[in-house]
């Protein structure tokens, strides 16, 4: 694997994580309403569900790739028009009305349900491995490894990114608020993530195989 090319995978991930989504504003309103607990189990709970989506993409694309250029041709170019897609919505996604109304008062959940709960709630949903599919090829390098064995570490490493990431935000949850709430802030995040993920799927539809 090329350092360049793990470097910009790592950058482009941790970008992507910061970018409000509905994982990483769960974690933010769990830990306000909640306490810091709930909202750092949540986020491995969160990570450790790519793995599962990590080990489906980079299966699956393998056995593509092997079998026929012309296929993955075809899941590339898909992968794209699913990037440039995300890049739309997020250009139409209005700034959610958050709840930060304390409820310190409910008992406490073990913190490995609340594992459980992230973990479920990432591998629950396809969305996150159609993501991977598009995401994960084009950070893989023609002259490196194996390509499964390239996916699975490029999915390791937004694993760990993204509880590292996660976990942040739930500790910084309190601080983090009068930002969440600054439509500033949502205009910035917002035209962020349209540039970053416009980039992305033009970069996936140019990509050699």
């Amino acid at each position: 694997m090329e350092l360049g090319l793990v470097l910009s995978f790592l950058g482009a991930s941790i970008i992507l994580s910061l970018m409000p989504g509905p994982d990483n504003i769960f974690v933010l309103t769990e830990s306000l309403t909640k306490g810091q607990r709930n909202g750092i189990a949540i986020s491995m709970g969160l990570g450790c569900g790519v793995l599962i989506h990590t080990l489906a993409a980079a299966t699956g694309l393998s056995l593509i790739i092997q079998k026929s250029a012309i296929a993955f041709s075809i899941i590339k170019y898909l992968g794209a028009v699913y990037l440039l897609y995300l890049a739309y919505q997020a250009y139409n996604e209005k700034k959610p009305v958050l709840d930060f109304k304390s409820d310190s008062n409910t008992p406490k959940t073990k913190f490995f349900f609340l594992i459980r709960k992230g973990f479920l709630m990432n591998v629950l949903n396809p969305k996150v491995s159609l993501f991977f599919i598009a995401f994960l090829p084009q950070f893989v390098s023609p002259d490196g490894f194996h390509v499964t064995i390239q996916m699975i570490l490029l999915g390791l490493i937004f694993m760990v990114q993204a509880i590292v990431v996660f976990s942040l935000i739930a500790i910084l949850s309190g601080k983090l608020t009068v930002y969440v709430n600054s439509p500033k802030f949502w205009d910035a995040t917002k035209w962020g993530k349209i540039i970053v993920l416009s980039l992305l799927g033009v970069s996936l539809a140019l990509s050699k195989k």
